[in-house]
């Protein structure tokens, strides 16, 4: 299960993000910058919704444990260039 806390608002958006699997949890501190948020979503999604999209992104290719504890957005895709595209798949699942 991924939970989504948001923080605070500001220049970027703050999130507490909780992924919980059998029996255990990882705690991330992430960080969105609004204009970046619409660019990938047009708007269509909340922010939290698209981070929950994120982190199920990020869960099909590493354990809950490899991902960085405090990060922004914008560095998944140095990590995964296919993130971008791959999004929309994500963002339509319930």
């Amino acid at each position: 299960m991924i939970e989504v806390k948001r923080l605070g608002d500001g220049a970027a958006l703050r999130f507490e993000v909780v992924v919980r699997e059998t029996g255990s949890e990882s705690r991330h501190t992430v960080t969105l910058d609004p204009r970046e948020w619409q660019r990938l979503t047009a708007g269509h999604y909340t922010p939290e919704q698209f981070l929950r999209s994120a982190f199920a992104f990020l869960l099909d290719r590493e354990p809950k444990e490899s991902i960085l504890r405090h990060f922004d957005v914008s560095v998944i895709s140095q990590y995964f260039p296919e993130f971008e595209m791959e999004l929309p798949r994500y963002l339509d699942q319930p």
